[in-house]
């Protein structure tokens, strides 16, 4: 009999095939996510879980699932699973880090290139008859040419950004705990102290993961230390960055201005956000393409293929249980 694979939410069918042909799916076929009674009865009988960013997976919900022996989460993320408590079960659990990689570098240049050049601000006011004042002296942005990208973790989207960046011809520093081998493409870039990137970064993208040590990194007293006018990149996690230590440090002028895919309390964002023309905001959406989402599915399903058939060769992020 074929193992059975809860699947959270209505993913891409193109990028279920290969779950389909080895496991007894079960799908949300009637609306986007399973009621939590129909959640409930399904953990009941399921062997295994693929599991999506947006919808909590905590220990309450493991508790119900006596068979299940992989969480495969739909992300990159995995802050949505109680990691701590399904290792303490051998519980794999499992995100999606190659297919969020290059979808999330663009995001992350897509709102460098937007606030700098004021992309989103003028074209707001371009569609108020009054909003705008043409001129060769006005409206004037930044370029990125020429200016530091200092990125904030350097894993597969940092190194993805970072190609990125040297290709418009900025000069790239990192901080990351550990010193990464880096390809050639990359090898530009050079290793800096977290102090000294936040000193001498015209821009400051984050892409770290959200851990004890990561919550707030940003704070008002980082970001006193970054250049009058730098500007700060968020597609890691919203809790990587103080929202309210942002908003000061906005108003006063201190940055330049902000690009945020995430926010500390999603979906809620600080209403101050709204008021500055100098913060280009999107919706979580570094991975919204359809491409992304359907490479997404097909990744979570492959963890779950190469777990059931005796395979360590996947993206576990509590290896632990191995031992």
């Amino acid at each position: 009999m074929k193992k059975k694979i809860l699947v959270l939410a209505q993913l891409p069918v193109a990028g279920l095939t290969a779950l389909k042909e080895n496991f007894e799916v079960i799908y949300p076929e009637s609306s986007f996510y399973f009621s939590d009674a129909e959640v409930q009865e399904h953990l009941a009988v399921a062997d295994g879980v693929l599991s999506v960013f947006t919808k909590p997976f905590k220990a309450d919900l493991l508790k119900l699932a006596p068979n299940v022996k992989i969480v495969s989460n739909y992300g990159v993320g995995y802050n949505n699973i109680d990691v701590e408590y399904a290792t303490s079960n051998g519980i794999a659990v499992c995100n999606t880090p190659g297919a969020v990689t290059e979808p999330t570098a663009e995001m992350a240049m897509g709102l460098m290139i937007a606030l700098m050049r004021r992309i989103c601000e003028t074209d707001r006011k371009l569609r108020n008859p009054s909003g705008l004042k043409w001129g060769m002296m006005e409206n004037l942005g930044s370029s990125l040419w020429g200016k530091t990208l200092g990125i904030v973790g350097m894993g597969r989207i940092g190194r993805a950004i970072t190609r990125r960046a040297v290709a418009s011809g900025m000069n790239v520093i990192y901080y990351n705990r550990t010193k990464p081998a880096l390809g050639a493409e990359e090898s530009d870039a050079q290793w800096v102290p977290f102090e000294t990137l936040l000193e001498l970064s015209d821009i400051v993208s984050l892409s770290c993961p959200l851990t004890d040590e990561t919550f707030h990194l940003m704070s008002d007293t980082q970001m006193q230390k970054m250049k009058t006018g730098a500007y700060l990149i968020n597609t890691a996690r919203g809790p990587v960055v103080d929202e309210q230590a942002l908003v000061k440090n906005l108003l006063n002028g201190k940055l330049g201005g902000a690009g945020l895919d995430v926010f500390e309390d999603e979906p809620k964002i600080t209403p101050a956000l709204f008021e500055f023309d100098n913060v280009v905001l999107t919706p979580h959406n570094a991975t919204g393409t359809i491409d992304s989402r359907i490479m997404m599915a097909q990744e979570a399903s492959e963890s779950i293929i190469r777990f059931f058939n005796g395979r360590k060769d996947i993206p576990i992020v509590n290896a632990v249980i191995w031992k």
